[in-house]
């Protein structure tokens, strides 16, 4: 047993409510958009994410344990939807030319148009649900929280995709 079980910091009822409602979002919003991306094109949030992560990279091509990392994934959950994804013909997995131990997904055209077509009905829930909900300066403090649970959860920022501006 370690010394903060032994004499928790219970939480303040703000602090409770705070935490209770994130619980809520991190449950409800996932479900939502799962729901809504199946209906509209087939996909879970997860492979949509997945070929999300690839479709904004240069040559839409990364290294699974990479896009494991991206995509906040075990590899062997990834490796998974990847095989499903491939039997799609959504993606294809290759040998990484740099390190043949690894292996890389790669983007298919019919991936690609995949993606593009779940990102309008999936980019319209975003706003309607998360974006249009705020007004900029929420947006703005939204964004900061979220960097600094971040901080502690991903110190090394390794879930950060390196395309995004800081």
């Amino acid at each position: 047993m370690t010394p903060a079980s032994e004499n928790p910091r219970w939480l303040t009822a703000e602090q409770r409510l705070a935490w209770l409602d994130m619980v809520r979002v991190l449950t409800r919003l996932p479900a939502i958009l799962d729901a809504q991306l199946e209906r509209d094109a087939g996909l879970s949030f997860f492979e949509y994410h997945v070929l999300s992560m690839l479709s904004e990279t240069p040559d839409r091509t990364l290294r699974l344990s990479r896009l494991a990392q991206l995509t906040s994934s075990s590899l062997s959950r990834l490796s998974n939807v990847v095989k499903r994804l491939e039997n799609r013909g959504l993606l294809r997995r290759e040998p990484d030319p740099d390190d043949g131990r690894a292996s890389r997904a790669v983007l298919t055209p019919e991936g690609l148009a995949s993606v593009e077509l779940a990102a309008s009905g999936h980019v319209t829930t975003v706003r309607e649900l998360v974006v249009d909900a705020l007004d900029p300066a929420q947006l703005d403090q939204l964004r900061t929280a979220h960097e600094r649970i971040l901080e502690r959860l991903d110190p090394a920022a390794a879930t950060r995709p390196e395309w995004l501006e800081s």
